[in-house]
């Protein structure tokens, strides 16, 4: 394929060595929003330090950058997840196909830090490691394929076979791509990137951080249990005592491996919310490494809004239009709405080429419903230009970390409704422990993941009593003022890497 004449940016320097490396997967600069933009936001926090960032990637991306070069970032590195051309030599390494085997399993099924590091100490050094076509495609890496399968003989071996070179091929790629060179790496998940963060740890001695913004492993498991394309092999219904591993559970073991073979590499291991370290710490993460370090937004930009051109009742959902966000429960919400709430309008702001058949289908139940007239899909968009028009933000997610978009609504004043899901309630300051039934807060409102009908009473309420939404976004505005200042959290990361980078003088092997 022909690259793009944006790939390789033409300010990148030769092999430079960056104070930090970013690794993020998925994610930045391809993608907006999120922890995209939280990652230009740190980036451009840091103006004293050099960046550099390593970008995870299924394949060569097809559209351009979406946010625009901060002047210390110093180059974007690129690891393609179906690149079979990464690594140096063609021959087989020094290892017997049944150790490889039982190593992989170690890695992939059990997160085992020990195997991880044997697997890396057998590919040999750094820049001269074997390729992915010896260790995936040659005849030994068949033989340790079969005798893992003898491990899980009740799945389809077609199923079986696919997992296995998805999920090696994978973690293969981490382990012989080529490594930005930095005094400091900083893993933004774990997955993929946190494997090339624990890479880098046993290559080059230097620290390692991670930040997580929701549960990675607990994200891809959810994507996992709700993907069509995995076929389980066992149908054990209701029966729970059976333990037998099928694909669909081979996939999210690898993911929640991949996590713990992480957080041992970490020196830091950062949530955004308290209730996170919880989940970091059953996955194997040291107590002594956890820390809490939430969003912050720019209050500031949020100080002065457009004019609201619009009198109608609007309601809005800003994010990415992609699954685990659950916009089709917004727009059940939107329709079952308009009915009790007169001259109803509700926006769908952001990004659709995440999922581009998710988002299409979501366009097509708006279509089909008859709610164009309702329901507006406004693409990416400057969220300042819209937040004077809304009277109430909502986010309809399966799963959050701490949402920087409620900060945003916050920062403007605008009270927001919520499933409850990461730290939402907390922000809102809803009473009661997640998974309690609707409940309002000093700032919105929480509801079950899911429940229509109680996201539905929420935004009625609120859209039909401008007293109690003026209420509510003038505490959640001087809450998010108060705790969630950018400035006050990019100190916190200062000092983090302050105390890293003391460690490490620059161009110190």
């Amino acid at each position: 394929m022909e690259m793009p004449s944006w790939f390789v940016p033409t300010w990148r320097d030769p092999e430079p060595e960056t104070d930090v490396c970013l690794i993020a997967e998925g994610c930045y600069p391809y993608v907006a929003g999120g922890v995209s933009t939280w990652i230009d936001w740190l980036i451009r926090s840091h103006p004293d330090l050099s960046f550099s960032v390593l970008a995870i990637l299924p394949s060569i991306p097809l559209t351009e950058p979406r946010y625009e070069r901060p002047a210390n970032l110093k180059a974007i590195d690129h690891l393609y997840l179906d690149d079979k051309s990464r690594g140096q030599k063609n021959s087989w390494p020094a290892m017997t196909p049944q150790w490889y085997a039982d190593t992989l399993t170690a890695i992939l099924d059990h997160g085992d830090p020990a195997a991880f590091h044997a697997l890396l100490d057998k590919l040999g050094p750094g820049r001269r490691r074997p390729g992915v076509a010896a260790l995936l495609d040659s005849p030994q890496a068949w033989q340790a394929l079969s005798a893992g399968y003898g491990r899980m003989p009740q799945t389809a071996f077609i199923s079986y076979f696919w997992a296995w070179r998805a999920l090696a091929g994978g973690l293969l790629r981490t382990l012989v791509s080529p490594l930005p060179n930095a005094r400091l790496y900083h893993s933004v998940s774990t997955g993929y990137a946190g494997l090339v963060a624990a890479r880098a740890a046993h290559d080059t001695g230097r620290p390692v951080m991670i930040t997580e913004h929701g549960i990675y492993s607990n994200e891809r498991r959810v994507e996992i249990l709700m993907a069509d394309w995995i076929k389980n092999s066992i149908e054990t219904g209701l029966d729970f005592t059976d333990e037998r591993q099928d694909v669909r559970d081979f996939w999210a073991d690898a993911f929640e491996s991949f996590a713990r073979i992480a957080y041992s590499a970490a020196g830091d291991v950062i949530a955004l919310y308290g209730d996170n370290n919880a989940f970091q710490l059953a996955l194997g993460a040291d107590a002594k490494k956890l820390t809490v370090v939430p969003n912050g937004v720019d209050v500031d930009r949020f100080n002065t809004l457009p004019e609201r051109v619009s009198k109608r009742p609007t309601l809005a959902f800003i994010g990415r239009v992609a699954p685990i966000k659950d916009i089709q429960t917004f727009i059940d919400v939107a329709e079952r709405a308009a009915s009790k709430v007169k001259d109803l309008r509700a926006f769908i702001i952001g990004p659709m080429d995440e999922d581009p058949e998710y988002a299409q289908s979501c366009i097509d139940a708006v279509n089909e419903r008859g709610l164009t007239d309702t329901i507006i899909f406004t693409g990416p968009v400057d969220v300042r230009d819209y937040m004077a028009e809304i009277d109430v933000l909502m986010l309809t997610s399966i799963s959050e970390a701490l949402p920087l978009v409620i900060l945003e609504a916050g920062a403007a004043g605008v009270p927001c409704i919520a499933t409850d899901v990461g730290a939402c309630r907390e922000i809102l300051g809803c009473p009661g422990s997640p998974g309690q039934a609707a409940v309002a807060g000093i700032g919105g409102m929480v509801a079950p993941v899911g429940d229509v009908g109680a996201l539905v009473s929420a935004a009625v309420h609120l859209l039909n009593n401008p007293m109690a939404r003026e209420k509510m976004g003038a505490a959640l505005r001087s809450k998010v003022r108060i705790q969630f200042r950018s400035d006050t959290i990019a100190a916190a990361y200062t000092k983090l890497y302050g105390r890293h980078l003391s460690k490490f003088a620059k161009s110190e092997v």
